[in-house]
């Protein structure tokens, strides 16, 4: 069993000032043991006492811990600490609530002589606020209750439960018997006498035994070493025959005279009847783990493993389901030792005693250990929280996941090989219940059997019923099955052997046992290592050194990138990046890269200088310099290695401790009577030995040595204290509450506790929403060439989907009662209800936001209403999500790009009689100042733009709106010809829909468009008034209320402008005027967007005064177009966002181009009519088409030849093509389609030497200029390597 609990619960801690480096150096020279510790309670009496007095059934319960429904000997007591040898160690104080608490996690039990006593093995941790580490192992048995006033109370107990039981159920023969389910048969209800045969403790009858355990508190988990001195003891409490030695002489050889055994070493002692062997790992090999692997795999099957090692790694919320404790504590145990060289870094409690399940309300990720009821179904448990849990079911081989549940990288390759390994000791990979079982019935019946054991809790030399051992195995079953169909009786199975071979055998067997135990550890462990040394081989590249020194680093800590994730990021296989993107935010990998940092000003971090040695050895292999990761997968090379390192050091002992020995102890006390613990002499146990041992010189060197850390300490008193702070807060930085205590449980800690939290979740709450700002204000400018990229939109999807999962985590913490998987939309919803039943009366609070579009015309988009429960609607409204946790963050991101998050969370809150129903005082809802800090912090996400909903949920059906603005001033203002209309979107387009006559606005739905790109606009020409000046089209979505404008400016209609009936406009996004405020100061750059009215005229009307722009401002135009694409292409896939934008937008290639062929254009009118570059175009086509090329080079000619063919061919598809698109459009589709098929190199030239361009161009236009025409076609080549993909519809119709 274990706990480690949170800051508040245990307080077992090494002094604040020694710091990890200190603690290791002393511990190689301390002692096995911390503490020995003897637990039971006798409270009954005081107890019945208080219940007869007249004191409320509540106060029972509590002083109990259990039920009153339930019958006395299944309710559980108080239990208190009656001994612990040292009483106190000055370094390391003795926590007596907390071992107390872990010990007997349930309290103290009672038991006849009817029930099984058999005793049990569990162990526990302590983890202090420091992260540090305490072992502790218990082995908890049944003594007779020799004290008749005990006996008397229990029975006292029995006739009054019976009593109460009796009447209950007179009072009504149909009522439920629910309140009897636990402790009697319903159909034994009706009859006192057969309620009291089945359910009594009679005193002159039955014989009462209590609980009482015995445990080892250690600095280092030596669980086997522990078990095995533990056992001995029992034994030599229970056994007929006396121990060779008082009991103090074991106890007091452990304590004092044992010591820890070096690194890479092993260390043989001595217990009541056998020897013991500990040992340890050498400085490079992987940590101490004494807890068998073999049975977590077993008990969970390798696929669940990797699942829930994988929410471990992600810091989610991991709560542990068994009954029984070891369980628990292995499961837990072996889940963190697998991180290595990452450490767990939030709540770790194991094994969770029944007085603290509040704690399952933390807000914080954990790693929990609860026990289950026999019986008790998953549905009934009520959790707090559940929107980001990993539910661990241990005894029944099941786990729940959480969803948006990124899988580990090469998982089925990895599952391959872990899989090999396990199948090398006879483990199968999907896991084996049944042998659990046979494991835990073995355990039980070697500790029932000590009494005959001659050989320390090995199987016993008679004859073992192996039949009865593997009876629940499932291969068993089958063949008595087989066996039963075909007529054969099976017999019980004995073993039977020589009796003097038969104990060496079983010795033997044991310690082959033990020592595949130890290999499949060390082997498995280098499997995971492995992996993560693989994915990280070149961190160090990434890690950013930007301090000189360790205290200045200290005091910026906050403020500093110490590494470079997106870097990183774009060096790893696509594969790879769902989960590193996620792996990279947690706490456990911020500490790691901290600790490697601070490791230029003080010694390594273990764990880092093993997993560093290790990289360096790959390097020195490989002989490679950091490179672009490939997804190969590299299974581990060390395997061998590792357990030959392990069976070496267990096969030959390095060190021998003292044998335990007589001590000076008083004569009479301590007497031996079997089975029953005695009462030991303190004063021989409360000190160590005084002889000047090899073992107290060591000790007394540490000390000397410890004397003058602490002078040199006291030396720099004020500097340590300062850098103490900074390294304390530092290490805490991001982290919330740790481990509280168990020691304190008063109303007051318990509020100190709670306050804790919330200020750790409002400081998550300012850094997650610093770095999503800063973050993403970057990513803004990089796309118009501000700077360079530091986050990636998987980046940008993690950290959204880590705020969701910390407003989950602040919904749910102080819930009065809990209410569905999803806190927040549990709130939601009542909210909801509460104002839809207000609606029938009076007008719902709906806030009206600012967002009015207008436009010189005055025509509006109507304005859309800003109202938190329309957005819930929206979300509800979704079929694709299924679940209250997917609503919830649905809901979330929703809000967060429509910018009201924050607007509509402060809403919610306002309803204080709601969150005073909802919440109990303490929680952070309920704290105003955090929380009109925490809504403040959100409020700054209001500065950039999210497409979080829009680019997640793509399948949904979206209402939008479109209106349609024209120039009164210079047209009508309707059209009596046909319009239609064809939005586009990066998702897709809504094809062509028809706009109502005498309409300019009109709705619509189709599936999700994505963040609009173009509309394609026009009319079939028909009417008198069919000439239509179109200023603009605005288009918005419903929903997510983003508004685009497609700025036009430029007629429809034949015989005006350049003829066109149709035109492809680009949008851009347009702020809420709500944001101009915000913007004036914070606002990132505008995207790029369609060109202005201003320029199409400045181009196609030549007679215009509008400043034309100079030869070097052309060609820098050019070379910034086709450098944007070029960087558009260099981005990863899912980050280049629309193409359409770089090629037609305002500084696009199309119009760069534009510029170059209007430089020099000849601006004379012919016949008052406008000449356009599509009549160029067109001046051309005809001359290729009826002249013969003429040149020297035959290669040449028909290299030209070829290149005229391809142009007159475009050119004539363009014209052909059933659309009524301008010259000027017809111009844009020839650019767009010569930049995708990679013409345009071979096109520029072609148009600079042929006759035309004289008559039309002006001899200092850039197209007769030689050398400009070459630099233009070397810019346009770099676009030669690109596979560019036009949207379609840029080029609907055109058949080339």
């Amino acid at each position: 069993m274990s706990v480690n609990v949170f800051n508040s619960l245990f307080h077992l801690f090494f002094p604040p000032s020694l710091s990890p480096v200190h603690l290791y150096i002393f511990s190689c020279c301390s002692y096995v043991l911390f503490y020995f510790c003897l637990l039971c309670c006798v409270v009954l009496c005081k107890w019945l006492e208080a219940d007869l007095h007249g004191k409320s059934s509540d106060t029972a319960n509590k002083a109990s811990g259990e039920n009153f429904d339930q019958s006395p000997l299944r309710r559980t007591f108080k239990s208190k600490v009656l001994a612990h040898y040292p009483q106190n160690i000055e370094w390391n104080p003795f926590d007596q609530d907390a071992v107390n608490m872990l010990c007997m996690p349930k309290g103290l039990s009672f038991r006849t002589q009817a029930d099984n006593r058999d005793p049990q093995l569990h162990s526990f941790i302590i983890t202090r606020e420091d992260g540090s580490r305490t072992y502790g192992f218990v082995l908890t048995f049944y003594e007779e209750v020799t004290s008749k006033q005990i006996c008397t109370a229990m029975q006292t107990l029995y006739q009054m439960h019976n009593a109460e039981q009796y009447s209950s159920v007179c009072a009504s023969s149909s009522c439920s018997m629910d309140s009897l389910a636990s402790s009697i048969d319903e159909g034994d209800a009706t009859s006192l006498a057969k309620l009291q045969r089945y359910n009594s403790y009679d005193i002159s009858r039955d014989t009462l035994y209590v609980s009482k355990c015995i445990c080892l508190i250690t600095p280092l988990p030596f669980m086997q070493a522990c078990k095995k001195f533990l056992v001995q003891l029992y034994k030599a409490v229970t056994s007929q025959q006396p121990p060779p030695l008082p009991l103090e002489s074991y106890i007091h050889n452990i304590l004092y005279e044992v010591p820890l055994p070096p690194p890479g070493r092993s260390l043989k002692f001595y217990g009541v009847y056998e020897p013991i062997i500990c040992q340890r790992p050498g400085p490079n090999e992987l940590p101490l783990s004494d807890y068998p692997l073999r049975e977590v795999f077993e008990l969970l099957g390798l696929e669940n493993l990797v699942q829930v090692f994988t929410c471990v790694l992600l810091e989610m919320q991991i709560l542990l389901y068994s009954q029984d404790y070891q369980r628990l504590m292995t499961v837990a145990e072996g889940i963190t030792t697998l991180l290595f060289p990452f450490q767990w870094q939030h709540v770790y409690v194991p094994i969770l005693p029944a007085s603290l399940l509040h704690f399952l309300d933390a807000p914080v990720p954990y790693l929990m250990g609860l026990q289950s009821k026999e019986g008790t179904d998953r549905s009934k448990l009520e959790l707090p929280q559940e929107a980001n849990l990993c539910f661990v079911d241990i005894d029944n081989h099941f786990i729940e996941l959480p969803e948006e549940f990124p899988q580990f990288p090469n998982k089925l390759e990895f599952i391959q090989e872990i899989s090999e390994v396990l199948l090398q000791f006879g483990i199968p990979p999907e896991g084996n219940l049944h042998c659990s079982d046979s494991a835990t019935k073995l355990k039980n019946l070697v500790l029932s059997d000590l009494v005959n054991d001659k050989k320390n809790g090995n199987i016993p030399s008679n004859a073992l019923n192996m039949y009865e051992l593997l009876k629940g195995n499932e291969t068993i079953a089958r063949l008595q099955a087989l066996a039963k169909r075909t007529g054969v009786t099976m017999e019980k199975m004995t073993i039977t052997a020589p009796l003097v071979e038969k104990e060496k055998d079983v010795k033997l067997q044991c310690e082959e046992v033990e020592l595949r135990d130890y290999k499949l550890n060390v082997q498995l462990r280098e499997v995971f290592a492995n992996r993560f040394t693989q994915m990280f081989a070149d961190y160090e590249a990434f890690v950013i050194q930007a301090a000189p020194d360790l205290e200045s680093w200290l005091t910026n800590r906050e403020q500093m990138q110490n590494f470079d994730k997106a870097s990183f990021l774009s060096d790893q296989p696509e594969p790879y990046l769902p989960f590193l993107s996620h792996f990279i935010e947690t706490q456990m990998f911020a500490t790691f890269i901290d600790n490697k940092i601070i490791s230029q000003w003080e010694e390594k971090d273990p764990f880092l200088r093993v997993f560093d040695s290790r990289i360096e050895k790959i390097r020195l292999y490989n002989v490679r310099a950091p490179a672009l990761r490939t997804s190969n997968y590299q299974k581990c090379s060390t395997l061998k290695e590792a357990a030959q390192s392990i069976e070496q050091r267990l096969m030959k002992i390095d060190h021998t401790a003292i044998h335990p020995h007589l001590l000076d102890m008083k004569i009479g006390q301590g007497k031996y009577e079997q089975g029953f613990f005695p009462k030991l002499q303190s004063d021989v146990l409360a000190t160590g030995p005084t002889n000047n041992n090899r073992w107290a010189s060591r000790s007394a060197t540490t000390q000397r040595r410890k004397d003058r850390l602490r002078q040199h300490s006291e030396h720099i008193g004020l500097d340590n204290d300062l850098r103490e702070k900074y390294m304390q807060e530092a290490r805490s930085l991001g982290k919330n509450l740790r481990q509280p205590k168990l020691s304190d449980l008063s109303p007051a800690v318990i509020a100190q506790t709670n306050s804790k939290f919330v200020e750790g979740l409002l400081k998550e709450c300012r850094m997650k929403t610093k770095r999503m700002l800063v973050e993403k204000m970057g990513h803004e400018a990089v796309e118009l060439g501000h700077g360079e990229a530091n986050i990636t939109g998987l980046e940008e999807n993690t950290l959204i989907a880590s705020l969701c999962d910390l407003l989950e985590r602040i919904w749910s913490h102080g819930l009065q009662v809990k209410q569905g998987k999803s806190a927040l939309w549990s709130h939601l919803l009542q909210y909801q209800e509460r104002e839809e039943k207000q609606e029938h009366s009076a007008e719902s609070p709906v806030a009206v936001g600012t967002e009015r579009r207008k436009s010189d015309t005055g025509i509006t988009l109507p304005t859309l209403r800003v109202s938190l429960i329309q957005d819930m609607r929206h979300v509800q409204n979704m079929s694709e999500i299924k679940t209250d946790v997917g609503r919830a963050r649905a809901w979330i991101r929703l809000s967060l790009e429509k910018k009201l998050l924050s607007q509509h969370l402060k809403q919610l809150l306002s309803n204080q009689a709601l969150a005073k129903k909802l919440y109990k005082r303490y929680a952070f809802l309920r704290c105003e100042e955090e929380r009109e800090q925490f809504l403040y912090h959100l409020l700054s996400l209001n500065a950039v733009d999210y497409f979080c909903f829009t680019s997640v949920f793509t399948t949904i059906v979206i209402p939008y709106r479109s209106v349609i603005i024209p120039i009164k001033k210079l047209s009508n203002a309707i059209t009596t010809s046909n319009p239609w209309i064809c939005v586009s979107g990066e998702l897709g387009d809504t094809g062509v829909m028809q706009i109502p006559k005498n309409l300019l606005e009109m709705t619509f739905e189709c599936q999700n468009l994505g963040k609009l790109t173009t509309v394609q606009i026009g009319h079939d020409n028909s009417g008198l008034l069919a000439k239509w000046l179109v200023d603009c089209v605005m288009v918005r979505n419903e929903i997510t209320g983003h508004t685009y404008k497609f700025p036009c400016g430029r007629w429809l209609g034949k015989g005006v402008d350049d003829g066109s009936l149709e035109r492809i406009l680009i949008g851009e996004l347009v702020s809420s005027t709500s944001d101009e405020e915000l913007g004036k100061q914070c606002r990132t750059p505008p995207q790029q967007k369609s060109p202005t009215t201003a320029r199409r005229l400045s181009i196609t009307s030549l007679t215009g005064k509008n400043t034309k722009p100079n030869a070097g401002q052309i060609q820098e135009g050019i070379g910034e177009a086709v450098n944007n694409i070029v960087k558009h292409f260099h981005k990863p896939e899912k980050e280049r966002g629309s193409l359409t934008i770089l090629l037609c937008g305002e500084n696009g290639l199309v119009a760069a181009l534009e510029q170059v062929f209007h430089h020099g254009f000849k601006s004379a009118r012919i016949f008052h009519k406008n000449v356009f570059i599509w009549d160029f175009i067109e001046k051309a086509v005809a001359y290729f088409e009826t002249s013969d090329q003429i040149g020297d080079n035959e290669e040449a000619l028909l290299l030209q030849r070829s290149s005229c063919k391809t142009f007159c061919h475009y050119v004539n598809a363009i014209n052909t093509a059933p659309r009524n698109i301008g010259k000027d459009g017809k111009f844009q589709i020839l650019v767009c389609l010569g930049t995708r098929d990679h013409l345009l190199p071979q096109w520029i030239p072609l148009l600079a030497e042929c006759p035309p361009i004289t008559r039309m161009y002006e001899e200092n236009a850039l197209l007769r200029d030689r050398m400009t025409v070459n630099s233009l076609i070397r810019v346009l080549q770099t676009l030669q390597d690109f596979n560019i993909v036009l949207e379609g519809s840029l080029i609907k119709g055109v058949d080339v």
